[in-house]
């Protein structure tokens, strides 16, 4: 019998791994030797609502119809529900900016689809920390189960 699972898995780089590049990726990214790196990726700082504790996160940047996105499941994106400022460094220059969790199924999966549609499968699942089952292109109705059963959201940012 064939898997009936979804499709789409939450895939990541190894923590330790982490640990290791982001320190440098987040001061690569102030300096012109990050490349089209700093086009692609953001460094959002910000202080947890709850906790009061201090996150610095290196993520992917997704710059859809102009307005500057985060995708996750990771469960830090909560400190944005209601919204939150926090200090976004993307393209090189760092901005005080709002972020809003958005938590609407469809305006989520409409995120998603649009960016594996623009960026291909194969780059999809190097930047997205998402996984493909076979590296083919979900339904729009399989990414609108795993955003419910991943917990996939999207963060907006726009300036403060």
């Amino acid at each position: 019998m064939a898997d009936q699972s979804n499709p789409i898995t939450i895939s990541h780089p190894p923590k330790a791994l982490l640990r290791v590049v982001n320190p440098t990726l987040k001061v690569l990214l102030r300096t012109p030797f990050a490349g089209p790196a700093r086009q692609q990726l953001m460094a959002v700082d910000f202080t947890g609502r709850k906790s009061g504790r201090h996150f610095s996160l290196v993520l992917t940047a997704h710059l859809i119809d102009g307005i500057l996105y985060a995708l996750t499941g990771a469960t830090w994106k909560y400190n944005f529900r209601d919204g939150a400022t926090a200090k976004v460094l993307h393209g090189g220059k760092t901005r005080q900016m709002r972020g809003e969790l958005i938590e609407n199924q469809l305006l989520v999966t409409d995120l998603y689809c649009r960016c594996v549609e623009t960026y291909g499968v194969a780059h999809a699942e190097r930047v997205m920390g998402i996984a493909f089952r076979d590296h083919r292109m979900p339904t729009r109705n399989q990414f609108a189960e795993a955003v419910n059963e991943l917990r996939l959201m999207a963060i907006r940012f726009t300036p403060a």
